[in-house]
């Protein structure tokens, strides 16, 4: 039987590969540190999890919900954006809840996409940022990922050489895989441009929390004028360690709320009203558990940074995001990310996501994440010293491999 013309669309899921094989390792008895996939292992603060038990109690909460979000929980939502990025926000009108940031993109890619129409996208990028509209019919132009002076000629030239002109541009910073950052004065850029040139700006800012440096990173709709022509994403998955509970948020222009909000009227009734009321404690907290979570991944980076060099792997310490973006070791950059991750879990019981996964031009890295605890990471940076020193043999039998097919 053919395949359908959506999932025809859609590559082969690279990752998919690598977790075969890391299943297949645990189920021979290997001891595998997982440190690809972007899941939380902390637990979701007590509080949190206090109020969604005293909620689930009372069985009028057990109905359906709405699929916009319970009003004071998009009033929560307008509180912690004026309080953290100084942005006034209408929960009537330019706020709807999601299930989590990723449903978000990929419903607004079917609210607003028609067949043929050009996105611009970062690549490497978060799979979901390109296929959303992929699978919406869209056809995908990449921009490079540094928010420099590079950015904005790749920009120029999207425009000028797209047909038809693009109708947006996807932002993620701080950047997920590559952990990229970007300040206030790069958005007023873009956002002149978008302004400028009618494109629609979709900024996904799931990482809002999790920095490492003085200063917090930035929301475009700071930018006088940005919420004329930008939606920005938000999740709780991570700042509050809540990933399973798929809570998270689009805000921004009410045309593009507006047609997020129909799209999802017609899709889903909203999260389960419990954890709505305790996504609401939550965003009414005082910042604590917050701060909780971003100084562990501080200390697990910092961890990861330290014993990685020592195991003779130099990865970048990356300046926000639970992830790093490390290059592949000289001697293997040859084979690509993916055989190279696939050697980690084979000949060193560790797991990465390949840099291939997040687009072409993510080859040559691989991503880690900081999901497991300290001890682990060390676990994990033995493991690859170990590897290393041995890697010229597993590097001539991938090399023999790659030849035989």
């Amino acid at each position: 039987m053919q395949e359908f013309h959506k999932v025809r669309r859609l590559p082969p899921y690279v990752f998919e590969q690598v977790n075969r094989l890391k299943a297949s390792a645990r189920a021979a008895g290997a001891d595998i540190v997982d440190l690809g996939m972007g899941n939380p292992d902390l637990p979701t603060p007590q509080s949190i999890v206090d109020k969604l038990c005293e909620v689930v109690q009372d069985p009028r909460t057990h109905r359906y919900s709405t699929s916009k979000g319970i009003p004071g929980l998009r009033k929560a939502q307008a509180r912690y954006y004026e309080r953290r990025f100084g942005v006034k926000l209408d929960p009537e009108t330019q706020i709807v809840a999601t299930l989590g940031s990723k449903e978000g993109f990929a419903n607004m890619a079917q609210a607003i996409t028609a067949p043929g129409d050009v996105i611009l996208c970062p690549n490497p990028t978060y799979p979901i940022h390109a296929f959303g509209f992929i699978m919406s019919g869209g056809v995908i132009r990449s921009m490079t990922v540094e928010p420099d002076d590079s950015f904005f000629y790749s920009l120029e030239r999207a425009v000028r050489h797209s047909i038809p002109k693009p109708l947006a541009l996807i932002l993620n910073y701080p950047s997920n895989p590559t952990a990229h950052l970007a300040d206030l004065d790069f958005y007023k850029d873009v956002v002149a441009f978008a302004r400028r040139h009618d494109i629609i700006i979709l900024s996904d800012l799931a990482y809002a929390e999790v920095y490492y440096g003085d200063a917090p990173p930035p929301s475009v709709l700071e930018v006088p004028g940005a919420v004329d022509v930008a939606v920005e994403f938000t999740s709780m998955s991570k700042t509050f360690s809540m990933p399973g509970w798929r809570m998270g948020f689009a805000v921004g222009n009410e045309r593009l709320i507006a047609a997020l909000s129909r799209v999802k009227s017609y899709l889903d009734y909203g999260a389960f009203t419990p954890i709505q009321v305790a996504a609401t404690t939550a965003l009414n907290g005082d910042g604590s558990e917050i701060e909780m979570v971003r100084n562990t991944y501080r200390n697990r980076r910092d961890v990861m940074v330290d014993s990685f060099s020592n195991a003779g792997w130099d990865v970048p310490a990356p300046q926000a995001t639970m992830f790093a973006w490390a290059p592949l070791p000289e001697r293997f950059r040859d084979i690509g990310s993916l055989e190279f991750s696939k050697l980690l879990i084979e000949k060193a019981d560790v797991a990465v996501a390949p840099g291939i996964g997040f687009g072409e031009y993510g080859d040559g890295y691989v991503r880690i994440a900081l999901v497991e605890n300290e001890h682990r990471i060390r676990q994990a940076a033995r493991n690859i010293k170990r590897f290393l020193a041995s890697g010229d043999e597993s590097m001539q039998n991938v090399v023999r491999l790659n030849t035989r097919r």
